[in-house]
């Protein structure tokens, strides 16, 4: 393979410019390293410092991630999104504690088999925790090899994923490999940008095939669109005295699987029938919120009903009253979160 990316420039970069005060550079262990680099599936590192501070806070090892309920994991993933990354989160520390006496895997295939763990991840905790080769291709890396090789076919595609993943097989130094990965990543994040490309700082200008045809603001290559459709569906806010709210726990796979949300009528039949049901004063209705997923729009109509007797729903399976001041730690999908401190301060 010719036109190969000079390890010896991204190292010597990296060492001026790279990022070296993140969290998880910090005393790193596989632990930390393996759940910043789940945190930052699809997930930018600006939103991940928080989330990932207080998630170490609570769990700091993993034998105090699997032997915590879900529901506490779920309740400090609310808002990052892709909350079957938290299910897996936790389905893997368990495994780890179960079957490897508490310690990651030290093998790419084997670390392949924990829930959650692809080829990157798994990459990336051997190199950047270990100090062994291991070769990532996430989507800042995939980002600087489109335009370096100026690919120009969408990364997702089959023969383009192979191409990539033999790139960077081919590129990845077996010595430093930790600075290297790093640097990659830095390199995508900072300078080679979606948008707006800071190609005069970057150190691989030279040899850049994107640079040199000015196909920069082209690559790499979009995932060709498709129309998202929309779905409605009606919220019910089932409130006493806007003091504590009625939540249903959602079936443990699927959309928003294992989170706490509100009761949800399909249409306006649905919701008379509910309302019928169950009992209780509709006082309001909001206007619709929209929340997009990967798939899809869901278009939800808030509804306020004053609970007139809830004797009635307290004692089903998978519900609850849940006090609006959030005393409860519960894993709570972001827009049912954006109602529930909404009726909080409405008057």
């Amino acid at each position: 393979m010719t036109n190969l990316i000079d390890t010896d420039t991204v190292l010597e970069w990296y060492h001026q410019h790279g990022r070296h005060d993140l969290p998880w550079q910090h005393n790193t262990t596989p632990y930390r390293v393996w759940v910043s680099e789940i945190m930052l599936q699809q997930t930018q590192v600006s939103t991940v410092i928080d989330y990932y501070q207080r998630f170490m806070a609570r769990f700091p090892d993993v034998q105090t991630l699997a032997a915590a309920p879900l529901d506490e994991v779920l309740h400090l993933w609310t808002g990052l999104g892709y909350y079957a990354r938290a299910r897996n989160l936790h389905k893997t520390a368990r495994t780890v504690c179960d079957q490897h006496a508490g310690e990651f895997p030290s093998d790419m295939d084997t670390l392949m088999t924990l829930p959650g763990i692809g080829r990157s991840t798994a990459g990336a905790i051997l190199a950047l925790a270990m100090g062994r080769r291991g070769v990532i291709l996430d989507g800042n890396v995939k980002r600087v090899l489109c335009r370096y090789h100026a690919i120009q076919s969408w990364s997702g595609e089959t023969r383009t994923l192979a191409r990539l993943w033999q790139i960077a097989e081919d590129t990845t130094p077996h010595k430093q490999v930790a600075a290297y990965t790093q640097a990659m990543m830095d390199l995508g994040a900072t300078l080679c940008t979606r948008s707006k490309p800071d190609c005069q700082r970057c150190p691989l200008t030279s040899g850049c095939q994107a640079w040199r045809l000015e196909l920069t603001s082209q690559l790499p290559v979009s995932k060709p669109r498709k129309k998202l459709p929309q779905k409605q569906t009606y919220m019910i806010l089932y409130h006493q005295d806007k003091a504590a709210v009625l939540l249903q726990q959602r079936q443990s796979t699927g959309l928003w699987g294992g989170l706490w949300s509100l009761p949800e009528c399909s249409d306006d039949e649905a919701l008379a029938a509910w309302l019928q049901r169950h009992g209780g004063e509709q006082n309001e209705q909001w206007p619709a919120l929209r929340h997009t997923f990967s798939h899809f729009h869901l278009d939800i109509t808030p509804v306020l009903v004053r609970a007139s007797d809830s004797s009635q729903v307290l004692d089903s399976a998978g519900s609850l009253w849940y006090p609006l001041d959030h005393s409860l730690k519960l894993g709570l999908a972001a827009p049912v979160k954006k109602l529930l401190d909404r009726l909080a301060s409405h008057k």
